[in-house]
């Protein structure tokens, strides 16, 4: 029986076939269905679990050499959050770009983690490994 980390076994598998250089999306309540990509569904009620929990959850055994993010997060968001999401990603380069361009690169990815999370334009797509 584990007794720490991730204990969700659904996460646990999915995690554990993301390889070298693959995508993993974590997203926010509202984001749209991906039927073509296994979905992990944590969301519970609003913001339970948020992104930046499941991110940090994930983030001690999990590889990420690069976050890919909407633009529209920083217009949308106080200081406030935009600092809580730097501080929960210090040392990872993250590009935004139009959210537009962000939802081109989600079929691609080995899986998508949903949250409860109700911050606008939360969603992140990790690259695992290094590129």
């Amino acid at each position: 029986m584990l007794k720490q980390g991730i204990l969700n076994p659904q996460l646990l598998s999915l995690l554990a076939r993301v390889r070298h250089t693959n995508l993993l999306v974590i997203s926010d309540r509202g984001f749209p269905f991906w039927p073509q990509i296994e979905t992990v569904d944590l969301s519970l009620v609003d913001d339970i679990p948020t992104v930046l929990q499941v991110l940090n959850a994930i983030r001690p055994n999990f590889d990420i050499s690069q976050i890919f993010m909407a633009q529209e997060f920083k217009a949308e968001n106080s200081p406030s959050m935009r600092d809580q999401f730097a501080a929960a990603t210090t040392g990872i380069p993250i590009t935004f770009e139009p959210h537009m361009e962000f939802k081109k690169r989600v079929p691609h990815a080995i899986g998508l983690i949903r949250t409860g999370d109700t911050t606008q334009y939360a969603n992140m797509i990790l690259v695992s490994g290094r590129v």
